[in-house]
């Protein structure tokens, strides 16, 4: 007779897959494509998205020497700009947003455009400058207003 239930050997085999379905996405749910237009020249947007892509995100990079006709086809408010402009999950991405503020996005799915880290903070993912330690908002954005959405203090959440 076959008895139904875990084995301990099963049971230890579930536990040693945990971390590799965590840092693939699969145990929150596959992650939508990103793209990412930037600019040719531009290193920090090269930065952020390996900083996506380790955090389990698929990027996909478009370069254009046109980002403000990027800007205004998605809707960035020119006050909340920086120097590249993604889009994922019906969304648009503006700037240096941690990946967190991206995952709780996605999985809210608030009524907006998307959301921005305007201009460039030195301490953001894909800035990366040592030893800054400056506090900046994330902005939800679209046509019923913007509001702060998080802040943060280089990656972590405050």
């Amino acid at each position: 007779m076959h008895k139904q239930g875990i084995t301990r050997r099963g049971f230890s085999a579930g536990l040693a897959a945990l971390p590799l379905l965590a840092g693939s996405g699969w145990a929150q749910g596959a992650l939508p494509k990103m793209v990412v237009r930037k600019d040719p020249s531009c290193g920090c947007c090269g930065s952020w998205s390996a900083y996506l892509r380790a955090a389990g995100f698929s990027v996909e990079v478009i370069e254009t020497t046109d980002m403000d006709r990027v800007k205004i086809r998605f809707g960035v408010p020119s006050d909340l700009e920086s120097c590249h402009t993604a889009e994922i999950g019906g969304y648009v991405i503006e700037g240096h947003v941690p990946e967190s503020a991206i995952r709780r996005l996605l999985a809210e799915k608030p009524q907006a455009i998307g959301i921005a880290v305007a201009g460039m903070p030195p301490s953001s993912p894909g800035m990366d400058t040592p030893g800054a330690r400056d506090i900046y908002d994330v902005i939800l954005f679209g046509p019923s207003g913007r509001r702060r959405y998080a802040r943060f203090q280089g990656r972590r959440e405050i």
